[in-house]
């Protein structure tokens, strides 16, 4: 993908994908949102991101999204220099990442098939290679005999599924899930989760910013833990830290 404003960092290492260099973003009162955050994740990475509501996990996401920009500091997403993106640049950044949302945010006036098959519309693939690439994606999240289907007709872990099918379409390097788990019960929690684990093991690089600790403790990947605008731990195979 070529965009202006790609400027590969002097202290990026090889197959790293996100870099964040001492990343401050500051509103118009209170303490700064993110305060100095520096970090590295590299390609294919499965990462949990942590912590209380006001730590900063938001902020990061919408930064990387190019929802805010940064007040101070730099970032870089696939080799893209975030900073100096322009406006009209930012739609054709975003083909780099999935997004998957707590509430779904499905079309509901759209069957199964069309809210996945949106996300390659608006990229204007071929209708052809549309038919082919939908049912294929339906397929690996387990959704194959529901693509007639509205989501009101599917369960809340069907509808996450959907969410998911429609973030992976366009095969993003990148997958951030924000609290992707939130609305559904313990067994699909842990449907979703693995999913997401097969996923990653595809190679697609994944975030995920989550409040269960249980999800965090158990499957032992990379935990970024966040406080007050600042990272207190990053560890490898890591846990849910409790905050006093």
């Amino acid at each position: 993908m070529a965009l202006k404003g790609r400027k590969k960092p002097k202290n990026m290492q090889n197959g790293e994908i996100i870099v964040l260099d001492n990343v401050v973003k500051s509103y118009n009162s209170g303490s700064p949102a993110l305060n100095g955050v520096s970090l590295r994740i590299k390609k294919g990475e499965f990462v949990f991101i942590v912590g209380d509501s006001g730590s900063g996990k938001s902020t990061l996401i919408k930064l990387l999204l190019k929802e805010l920009s940064p007040t101070s500091g730099d970032i870089y997403v696939n080799n893209i220099y975030l900073n100096s993106l322009k406006h009209r640049q930012v739609p054709k950044y975003r083909r780099n990442l999935g997004v998957v949302f707590q509430d779904f945010r499905l079309l509901k006036d759209r069957n199964v098939f069309e809210n996945v098959a949106f996300a390659q519309r608006i990229v204007q693939t071929p209708t052809r290679i549309i038919k082919r690439n939908v049912p294929a994606i339906l397929a690996i999240v387990g959704l194959a005999g529901k693509y007639k289907q509205r989501p009101n007709e599917l369960s809340g872990g069907e509808q996450q599924r959907v969410a998911l099918a429609r973030a992976l379409i366009n095969k993003p390097p990148i997958l951030l899930c924000d609290e992707p788990t939130g609305n559904l019960d313990p067994k699909n929690t842990w449907e979703i989760m693995k999913l997401l684990e097969q996923i990653n093991k595809r190679g697609t690089t994944i975030l995920v910013v989550t409040h269960n600790r249980e999800i965090v403790n158990e499957m032992q990947k990379r935990v970024i833990t966040m406080k007050k605008g600042v990272i207190v731990s990053d560890e490898e195979k890591g846990g849910y830290i409790d905050e006093d």
